[in-house]
């Protein structure tokens, strides 16, 4: 990837600068390098980051103060915009849903932005992203959502092949210089990391593996009592396996829990919850989806079960991993609510067999 040519004009260090990436968990997580290399490139200044509020705990514990000095629970950024788009959206007419956005829009053009970075590409985040006041507005050239590029008074051309990298090549615009992959510190909440411990060792949980059967949408969903053979088949080697779930995702949980002969339990927590017990665990099974962007962005090894989504753009990065996917998989976004046909190509021993690679366990 060529680094951008130096621009003098951009070179300057601005003072605030506004991140607008609203949703959802994994791209959140894709946009993490970029905004620290932000960071690093701009140590002195005000960075903002506008996100929906059930994902603001990737940026900061529920704790800590949405603004202020930077601290191990908020290490990032300096503020936190928080949007509530799915309850405005399920009360469009409503004073309290206006007052709120009134209240929202008031205290982020308080800032007076100096510079703001579209990462989202669609037109609610980048009409955001005007509203600020920011006079400069970076984001791509071919956004997801084309209209939204209308906003933008710096389009970029997207470089590199996985979002992370074409993320930190327009960081890299923004600063007018290359910038090095960094690493991303996540909120640290000592409480958190130590009921985490002792939850754990309560278990009697020492070596463990989590499983995620959730996803986004049907077509990426692998069946759950492949998730329960699979977690049946590690304990034979000694490690035990808990369940990730998101909301509306019970009843998912319950048949991989009953199909896995009992090596199965399962974990419900916060997202800073699953931070700390992420950093904790010896590998992590799952489809695309937020938390195995989490596990490859904190170095935990990962066996990436993927059909319609293609894993040269979206795969786990930066972190030891093994990818399947059938060579019959096609990538489409299309929100099919059926697992994908080449998915369901993918076996039980399949998985476990990578899983053991990536334990080192090949001829245990």
């Amino acid at each position: 990837m060529q680094p951008p040519a130096a621009n003098p004009a951009l070179v300057r260090q601005p003072e605030r600068i506004l991140i607008v990436r609203l949703s959802a968990m994994g791209d959140i997580i894709h946009t993490l390098p970029a905004a620290a290399a932000l960071r690093q490139a701009f140590p002195d200044a005000t960075i903002g980051w506008a996100v929906e509020e059930r994902w603001a705990e990737l940026l900061c514990t529920i704790r800590c103060p949405r603004s202020g000095p930077r601290t191990p629970q908020r290490p990032l950024v300096d503020r936190i915009h928080l949007a509530n788009s799915a309850r405005w959206r399920s009360a469009p007419f409503s004073n309290h849903t206006w007052e709120q956005i009134a209240a929202g829009l008031s205290d982020l053009r308080s800032i007076r932005y100096q510079v703001a970075v579209d990462l989202q590409g669609a037109i609610r985040s980048a009409i955001l992203a005007r509203w600020s006041g920011a006079p400069t507005i970076y984001g791509f050239s071919q956004p997801r959502e084309n209209v939204a590029s209308m906003f933008y008074t710096r389009p970029v051309s997207a470089r590199g092949t996985h979002i992370i990298e074409q993320n930190l090549h327009l960081a890299s615009v923004v600063t007018g210089q290359p910038l090095p992959m960094p690493r991303v510190q996540y909120p640290f909440d000592n409480n958190v990391e130590t009921e985490c411990a002792r939850r754990l060792s309560e278990r009697n949980i020492d070596r463990f593996v989590i499983l995620n059967p959730g996803a986004g949408w049907g077509a990426k969903q692998w069946p759950p009592d492949r998730f329960g053979s699979v977690a049946a088949q590690l304990a034979q080697h000694g490690f035990k396996s808990l369940i990730n779930f998101g909301p509306g995702e019970e009843e998912l949980v319950k048949a991989v829990e009953s199909s896995s002969a009992g090596a199965a339990q399962v974990l419900s927590c916060s997202i800073t919850e699953l931070i700390a017990v992420t950093r904790r665990a010896s590998l992590f099974i799952g489809g695309d989806t937020g938390p195995l962007h989490l596990a490859a962005s904190l170095g935990v090894p990962v066996v990436g079960i993927y059909g319609p989504t293609n894993p040269a753009r979206n795969g786990p990065y930066g972190t030891r991993s093994i990818v399947l996917r059938s060579a019959n998989s096609v990538t489409s976004h299309s929100r099919r609510a059926q697992p994908e046909e080449g998915l369901l190509t993918i076996t039980a021993h399949d998985v476990v067999a990578a899983a053991l690679e990536l334990l080192d366990m090949r001829h245990a």
